[in-house]
């Protein structure tokens, strides 16, 4: 079993559609590992997406990522980061395939949701950015 990071996203969260997404996410195989519901300063945003500070897109999703609360997830299951990239569809949601989080919940391809880790690597940068490991159940914890 491994472990990724998904963070369901202000828009989700203001919508009150983050328990449907949590709920799918559990109903897809995974199991919780730890989460907590927090509201990202920009410096924690700025740090947080460092990797696409060169792209276009930074500033927005900084300020996005800022809107409101988000909730930070830990989650387990066998190939977790790989599992939950399918699980959540495509960045916009129009090219989401049916019954992905992000086309059953996500407004646009900047308000999509939900953000999740891209590889085992960053999984393990992403989920020490929020959580402290005796936080993450399983893990010693």
């Amino acid at each position: 079993m491994r472990t990724t990071l998904a963070i369901i996203k202000p828009d989700a969260v203001q919508s009150g559609k983050a328990g449907k997404v949590l709920a799918h996410l559990e109903q897809s195989g995974f199991t919780v590992r730890a989460l907590r519901m927090t509201r990202l300063d920009e410096a924690a945003a700025a740090a947080f997406y460092e990797v696409h500070r060169e792209r276009p897109f930074y500033a927005s999703l900084v300020k996005f990522m800022t809107s409101g609360p988000a909730i930070p997830v830990v989650l387990e299951a066998d190939g977790a980061v790989r599992r939950l990239r399918e699980v959540i569809g495509a960045t916009d949601p129009a090219e989401a395939a049916p019954g992905t989080v992000r086309k059953l919940y996500a407004e646009s391809k900047e308000r999509n949701a939900i953000h999740a880790s891209d590889s085992d690597e960053n999984a393990a940068r992403e989920i020490a950015f929020f959580f402290a490991r005796r936080e993450v159940l399983g893990n010693g914890g």
